[in-house]
């Protein structure tokens, strides 16, 4: 008989964090990225390692998936050595045609593309199981409760939007030319931006129906904020926006209004020449950040 995905493991002498621990230094990565390519909230991960939290089963089987280890062993129930996979065992997997990342992150991956596409709720476990090429079994194996799903589907965007955002500013020329990045980067051009934009605009929906998303949502919202709000803080050092800009309560009503326009360019249809469009969006933008926040040095005629 199979175990309840969502059951807990039981770990009265810490084994099962001992050999997570074991797999998390294999993968030579921080605790952090590894729970990021697990879909897990890092502080549980955190707590399961120090043992004031229990692994669910369903988290073990995306471990074992993601890291090529055997979720038996993982579980206590199988010896290292084998569940150790052979080389056969490996390249048959590999011929298979495994997903890359792994099962969960595929699951994830279908899921908010389908989110995007349809909306949250009239996406269905089997739909998504029929776009991984799996069962509804096993997207419930990974993944218990559409809940739980959900919230990977949150987690997994929030973690690609900031590595996104931190990529598209890194080598920006100074404080004035990050804002413009970050306003270019929220500003749906192109069809991956408008997916993107119908994805938060679904959740933020179901942030409110939701604790775990809502929590998610609001966190995911002050780093946004926080991001915008210390470009400001850099600008106004350097000499590019007024001494008088007040970062964070400037940073508050720009994010409002980039959130607010984008929603107005996406209840437009590409194309149409209804609505507000991409460029206006970014006009209006970059006019706001000129009118409230840019300092104006005197032409060489002045």
């Amino acid at each position: 008989m199979q175990p309840d995905p969502a059951s807990r493991v039981g770990d009265t002498g810490g084994e099962v964090a001992a050999r997570v621990r074991k797999v998390i230094a294999t993968a030579g990565v921080s605790q952090r990225e590894f729970a990021r390519r697990n879909v897990m909230d890092p502080s549980k991960l955190s707590r399961s390692l120090s043992g004031t939290r229990r692994f669910t089963v369903a988290e073990l089987a995306r471990i074992a998936d993601t890291t090529d280890v055997d979720a038996a062993w993982l579980l206590g129930t199988r010896t290292e050595a084998a569940a150790r996979p052979s080389a056969v065992r490996r390249d048959r997997a590999s011929a298979a045609g495994a997903p890359q990342g792994g099962r969960p992150l595929q699951i994830v991956r279908e899921t908010v593309r389908l989110i995007a596409e349809r909306g949250f709720h009239a996406v269905r476990v089997a739909d998504i199981a029929e776009a991984c090429g799996t069962s509804t079994a096993a997207i419930h194996y990974h993944f218990p409760g559409r809940d739980e799903l959900l919230e990977a589907a949150v987690r997994w965007c929030v973690d690609e939007d900031s590595a996104r955002r931190a990529n598209h500013i890194a080598d920006a020329d100074g404080a004035a030319d990050e804002l413009r990045r970050l306003i270019e980067l929220r500003t749906p051009y192109t069809r991956l931006r408008r997916w993107q934009w119908s994805i938060w605009l679904d959740l933020w929906a179901e942030a409110a129906r939701s604790t775990a998303v809502g929590r998610l949502h609001i966190e995911h919202g002050r780093q946004w904020r926080a991001t915008v709000a210390d470009v400001l803080r850099r600008g106004v050092g350097q000499g590019v926006f007024r001494p008088t800009t007040d970062p964070d309560a400037d940073a508050l009503r720009l994010t409002a209004l980039i959130d607010g326009l984008a929603a107005q360019v996406l209840a437009a249809a590409p194309g149409s020449g209804a609505g507000t469009s991409p460029d206006a969006m970014r006009t209006a933008l970059l006019a706001y950040v000129d009118a409230t926040l840019a300092v104006h040095r005197p032409s060489p005629e002045d």
